[in-house]
């Protein structure tokens, strides 16, 4: 039986990162403010199907999870609704799928169904939009690569880890004359690194939109070391594309793109190893001791920054406010200093790349940071 009242539900697809509580919290509380009720999926889209699995969420359990990292709900990036397979490459879900959610949206009483997630959970919401499930998306990534919205909750969380490993590697680079390379997420935008590498006062960034070359990055630590400095901090993106282009798969295999090779893979291959590749390959040609740390998922995990809980809040509040007002198929987005919102369509065919000539990219440069593509002088001369 469909609940008296009207409600909202409410899931979390994707990998996790800080602030996703936060959104959940803020849209149980605004929502039932407006009278409705709220429940929550579990484990993303595969809540939605048999065998179905919600739980009811209101002020008690949703009390105290601001601060708290993941989810509440639980999520997936793998399952039957798997819409991602590699960059701007999607595939449809089955049609029986997208009915038995429908179904399931219908027989709750479901007035709006607020999707977080990233580009591929809000590609999953997309569809669902086109049949007839009155869906609003939230963006959710670290790696701030959602188009259409200035950031992501999660991103800052995500660079605040990066560059306190950064600050912690400074020192011990410093003390022993090493050359360190930290390898952050970004699989196919290098915002993460940019940001870490500024804050955290690194050398040289190596980020997918811009190509760079191992002799440029040597020449930098070579450069350093003639102004007597005998340590160098590289962040690299783990999307990062060695110099004939490929790119670095989890386990040290390289390749021109990230789809499952099968033909039947509906899976992004899974990137890491290239900050080991460039440390050898720098410690090769120099002669040097270099060390390389993967910072992996630690960026995900852990509590949310304030900056991040602002923000979360924000959308989960104003995506309460989308479903109230009907305006499904929408996306909430932060169009400083408002909140906005923008069709989940147009959001997740822009994507946010780093443009070459970024005003951070410039303050980098101005710095005397390098980018391994052998541009040295300030954008500012």
């Amino acid at each position: 039986m469909p609940p008296s009242k009207p409600t909202i539900g409410i899931l979390t697809g994707g990998g996790d990162c800080p602030g996703l509580n936060a959104v959940i919290r803020a849209a149980v509380k605004s929502a039932l403010k407006l009278g409705y009720d709220c429940v929550g999926f579990l484990k993303g889209y595969e809540g939605l199907v048999d065998p179905v699995a919600y739980m009811p969420l209101d002020l008690t359990n949703t009390a105290n999870i601001l601060l708290q990292g993941g989810t509440i709900l639980g999520s997936t990036n793998k399952g039957r609704f798997s819409a991602l397979v590699g960059e701007g490459a999607r595939v449809q879900i089955d049609p029986t799928l997208l009915a038995a959610a429908g179904e399931t949206v219908r027989q709750l009483g479901i007035s709006g169904l607020i999707c977080i997630g990233g580009d591929g959970s809000l590609a999953i919401a997309q569809q669902l939009h086109e049949h007839g499930i009155p869906v609003v998306g939230v963006p959710k990534t670290i790696d701030n690569d959602l188009g259409c919205t200035a950031f992501t909750f999660g991103f800052d969380s995500a660079v605040a880890c990066a560059t306190d490993a950064l600050d912690r590697l400074h020192t011990t680079a410093a003390s022993h004359e090493r050359i360190m390379v930290l390898e952050v997420m970004g699989r196919h935008a290098g915002w993460i690194a940019l940001h870490a590498g500024i804050a955290g006062g690194g050398d040289v960034i190596l980020i997918p939109e811009i190509p760079w070359t191992f002799e440029h990055v040597c020449q930098k630590v070579l450069d350093r070391e003639c102004e007597g400095k005998r340590f160098t901090l590289i962040v690299v993106a783990e999307g990062a594309r060695l110099p004939d282009g490929g790119l670095v798969h989890d386990g040290g295999g390289t390749g021109k793109d990230d789809v499952g090779a099968g033909a039947t893979e509906r899976r992004q291959v899974r990137l890491g190893g290239i900050g080991e590749i460039v440390a050898n390959e720098v410690a090769k040609r120099l002669g040097r001791e270099v060390r390389a740390l993967v910072l992996g998922h630690l960026q995900r995990g852990g509590t949310p920054t304030a900056f991040d809980r602002v923000l979360a809040t924000q959308f989960g509040a104003h995506s309460v406010r989308l479903v109230h007002e009907g305006r499904f198929g929408q996306m909430v987005c932060y169009r400083p200093p408002d909140i906005a919102s923008v069709a989940i369509a147009q959001a997740i065919t822009t994507p946010a790349a780093i443009d070459p000539g970024h005003a951070a990219v410039q303050a980098a440069r101005a710095l005397g940071i390098g980018f391994g593509d052998g541009v040295d002088s300030s954008p500012f001369a």
